[in-house]
């Protein structure tokens, strides 16, 4: 009889074990957190000191096991992601250091569109480009690494993505190249063999990449997100930044929240989980929800019928969930500005 419920209690701790705790490969997404960007932002040495708040949006975002798997079915704020759909091919570390550069990039535009709003001198310093995929037949697989920069080539310095192109292109298939490279502000130097590319049948690197530049300017721009990435703060952060530079309260004590890419334009982009964003602006009392209203392509809405803008998205949570907050359309930094300024 001992034996019997020894192995009972066994088999029933192996199964909640597994049950619990075994990581499958999907991803649950939920509403995250809001976070008041004051506490994320310095210029000159000073924080916001406004009422109310500028507040960016996240999405939490936790590995399923199977218990998380089944429960996630039965939560209507909860939606479940596989991950491939997440992280395509990179593994974690990977998939962190693209966060992390789309990060760094929406804090560079939000500073140089402050800045141009308020007409404030700056300059756009070109580092390099931006290693963003790295095919499997490339010789330099295990040799680069998602997120680095390249610097140069053969010694030379590369002040484009195109001259780094054009330079590949103009050697043979097999010939041999050495890459100058900054990885973890370390400084290296990786020698590999070029290879035909698939896509074009010309000679190549075998990596996507993109051009790498960082904003200079004489105002002291400070960003501390060290554990959230992604690109979609990018609207928030210019709007905390105009605040700071112009020394001006265009918040008027209001708690505002939203999300939103930004370009060089000014112009707010497309995000994912917006619907689950708005909802942790209310949790946190949110009187106002900037959600981009971005225009949708014909080739889109044939593609995708049932397609809805980011604005769209979040008025049908809002009902959805009945909650109380108030979204605003933003297709650019001026909507946002200009409704903050009727509210004088």
């Amino acid at each position: 009889m001992k034996k019997i419920n020894t192995k009972v209690i066994l088999l029933t701790v192996i199964f909640s074990l597994i049950f619990f705790w075994t990581p499958l490969p999907y991803f649950i997404e939920m509403p995250g957190t809001s976070e008041d960007l004051r506490d994320h932002v310095i210029v000159n040495g000073k924080k916001d000191d406004y009422k109310g708040s500028f507040m960016l949006t996240t999405v939490a975002v936790r590995q399923a096991t199977p218990f998380t798997f089944l429960t996630s079915f039965f939560n209507s704020k909860q939606e479940l992601v596989s991950k491939k759909e997440m992280m395509g091919n990179s593994n974690s570390k990977e998939y962190d250091q693209m966060q992390n550069y789309y990060m760094k990039n929406s804090q560079n535009m939000a500073s140089k569109v402050a800045l141009d709003l308020l007409d404030k001198p700056y300059e756009m310093e070109y580092k390099g480009v931006y290693v963003m995929s790295i095919s499997d037949n490339s010789d330099f697989k295990n040799k680069l690494t998602i997120g680095s920069t390249i610097s140069h080539i053969d010694g030379k310095k590369i002040e484009s993505s195109e001259e780094l192109i054009n330079s590949v292109q103009s050697k043979k298939v097999g010939e041999s190249v050495t890459l100058t490279v900054e990885e973890d502000n370390e400084t290296k130097e990786v020698t590999g063999k070029l290879i035909e590319l698939d896509s074009t049948k010309k000679t190549g690197v075998g990596i996507s990449l993109i051009d790498h530049t960082e904003l200079v300017s004489s105002e002291n721009i400070k960003f501390t997100t060290h554990d959230i990435g992604g690109p979609s703060a990018g609207l928030m952060f210019t709007l905390e930044l105009y605040s700071l530079l112009s020394q001006k309260d265009i918040r008027h004590g209001l708690e505002i929240a939203g999300t939103g890419t930004m370009n060089s334009a000014g112009e707010v982009g497309r995000i994912g989980g917006i619907d689950k964003k708005v909802i942790a602006a209310e949790y946190a009392g949110a009187d106002v929800f900037f959600a981009p209203d971005d225009p949708i392509s014909d080739e889109l809405k044939e593609k995708y019928p049932d397609i809805k803008t980011n604005y769209e998205e979040a008025v049908v949570a809002v009902k959805a969930n009945k909650l109380n907050i108030e979204v605003i359309p933003i297709k650019t930094v001026n909507d946002a500005v200009k409704y903050l300024e009727n509210k004088k």
